[in-house]
């Protein structure tokens, strides 16, 4: 098993839009082979900071997803409003 942490600063205002696009993101990784469980969490210090820690079964499964059309699809309504590229570590036991 695999944890991912994807971390994002969304633009000043956008926290609702991030909102409803994060579920739509939610929604679609349930379909993912691979991928066990998630959680989204905003910093408690700054709003606009928004961390998603992730497991997945593999490695495998997570770059198959990551490298999905259906995530680039999901993504991309996420991607205008972020201050800065996404930040994503994979860790492992």
């Amino acid at each position: 098993m695999i944890k991912v942490i994807i971390e994002r600063k969304i633009a000043l205002g956008m926290e609702p839009n991030y909102d409803a696009a994060i579920k739509d993101t939610l929604r679609a990784i349930l379909e993912a082979p691979g991928y066990m469980s998630g959680a989204n969490y905003k910093d408690a210090s700054d709003e606009n900071h928004r961390v998603i820690i992730t497991n997945w079964r593999s490695l495998a499964a997570w770059q198959k997803w990551q490298g999905s059309e259906e995530r680039r699809r999901v993504i991309a309504s996420i991607q205008p409003i972020l201050v800065t590229p996404e930040k994503i570590t994979v860790l492992t036991a």
